[in-house]
């Protein structure tokens, strides 16, 4: 029997023989099985803040499921660059767009270019997010709006703009994932974050009823603590390690980007066609609302 499929060597992705995704598959540790569909072939991802992190393992996840995706980045070119090779080492198309989603110029322009270059996007995940920490008696205005323009506004109004487009392309569907964080309960230095977080909630509920009209679902991620860059911020990797043991029920240690990239496999697929305004908090059991 011909190979179906083959690991790409330090990607997380497989490489399929064409038209072997509709009997085939690939179990969680790279085994092949006799009854798969991909989840996502045929389909089109937008990713914003997909250079690094949890963004990127979604990025790399949804291609893995079969969707040619569109990549947005902003100050860290190589990083997307080294993502968009593994997407299409694994047989699927990538594009990137340097993008600033505080901008709402920007936001029209990189969906815009997303249907330009692969089509209408069919699935939508608003990853990108900043978490200056701030002393909140020493928050300055513009900290508290750089922070909600990206965290909060740029995920609405990139949502507007892809249903737009769903829309006058005559498709009824599609999916929106949005990422809030476990610091909706409150994060010391981090209230412009709690509360845009916070907001991506409520946004994700809102929207999801708008939209169902047009058959469109909108969920929201909300991680623990993940092994990324970004909760590190002066912390070494013992107190880490200690922070993760003391906090998370569930294996007392970080989650991993590829984790919340499943949990986005499952929202932008049909498994989840009966799920939308919905908040799917991925944590380890650290925080139980």
């Amino acid at each position: 029997m011909p190979l179906l499929a083959k690991p790409l060597e330090g990607t997380g992705l497989i490489a399929m023989r064409p038209g072997a995704c509709k009997h085939s598959g690939i179990g969680q540790n790279g085994d092949l099985t006799g009854d798969f569909r991909m989840k996502l072939a045929g389909k089109v991802a937008l990713v914003t803040g997909a250079q690094q992190g949890i963004g990127a393992a979604i990025a790399r996840a949804l291609a893995g499921e079969g969707a040619d995706v569109a990549i947005t980045w902003l100050d860290d070119q190589a990083g997307a660059e080294a993502v968009a090779t593994d997407i299409r080492k694994a047989g699927r198309r990538a594009h990137l767009i340097k993008a600033d989603v505080a901008r709402l110029a920007e936001i029209e322009a990189m969906v815009a270019e997303t249907v330009r270059t692969l089509g209408t996007p069919d699935i939508l995940v608003n990853n990108a997010g900043v978490y200056p920490r701030v002393p909140l008696l020493e928050m300055r205005e513009s900290d508290w709006d750089h922070v909600l323009d990206i965290n909060l506004k740029a995920g609405c109004f990139a949502t507007i703009a892809v249903a737009k487009a769903l829309i006058a392309a005559g498709r009824k569907g599609g999916a929106v994932i949005n990422l809030s964080s476990a610091a909706i309960r409150g994060a010391v230095r981090g209230v412009h974050y709690s509360a845009s977080k916070g907001g991506v909630v409520s946004m994700t509920r809102a929207l999801a009823l708008e939209l169902a009209l047009h058959g469109i679902r909108v969920n929201a991620i909300a991680p623990g603590l993940t092994d990324t860059a970004q909760p590190r911020y002066g912390n070494t990797d013992a107190e880490l390690i200690e922070m993760a043991r003391t906090n998370i029920p569930l294996g007392g240690r970080l989650l991993t980007p590829d984790q919340i990239a499943r949990t986005a496999v499952f929202l932008a697929s049909e498994d989840a066609s009966a799920t939308t305004g919905q908040v799917l908090h991925v944590n380890g059991g650290s925080y139980m609302p």
